[in-house]
């Protein structure tokens, strides 16, 4: 059985952040937020984030916005115009139009064997598009167990 991990990046130190994609093997980090070069936390944001990894921890880093929200879906839920519910629907309605679950054959078709973490940026993934992202994977390869981290 592969595993999947997800991480969101705020409340966490950078020390605390690190430690637990070293400490579970993570192999890759796969961010998937709209905005990588945000300012809420120095460590993950881009470029600096990949140089974390990929340098100091031997972790690759892809950037993959294929996952993400369009701003306006993400900025009206930010605004509580739309509920979760309503940001859920948007947005598995976005992945449909993007064809999410093949490209997803195509692109990570070897995370039966390879760590993956996807990253966001808030704490918990109950609210969290990388909870809807993990799903799709998870219905593709069915052995994928989930940890958030």
């Amino acid at each position: 059985m592969g595993e999947l991990y997800t991480i969101g990046f705020t409340q966490k130190t950078a020390r605390k952040f690190f430690s637990l994609l070293k400490n579970n093997n993570v192999d890759a980090v796969i961010d998937i937020r709209l905005n990588n070069t945000s300012q809420l936390a120095g460590f993950s944001k881009y470029p600096d984030i990949e140089y974390f990894l990929n340098d100091l921890l031997n972790i690759k880093y892809v950037h993959d916005p294929e996952f993400s929200p369009t701003e306006n879906i993400l900025k009206e839920f930010k605004e509580k115009k739309i509920s979760w519910n309503e940001y859920t629907k948007r947005f598995n309605e976005l992945m449909a139009q993007r064809n999410i679950e093949q490209y997803i054959q195509e692109k990570y078709n070897d995370c039966q064997n390879i760590k993956y973490c996807l990253l966001c940026s808030e704490n918990e993934p109950e609210q969290c598009h990388r909870s809807l992202v993990s799903g799709y994977f998870c219905k593709i390869y069915k052995q994928l167990k989930v940890i958030n981290l």
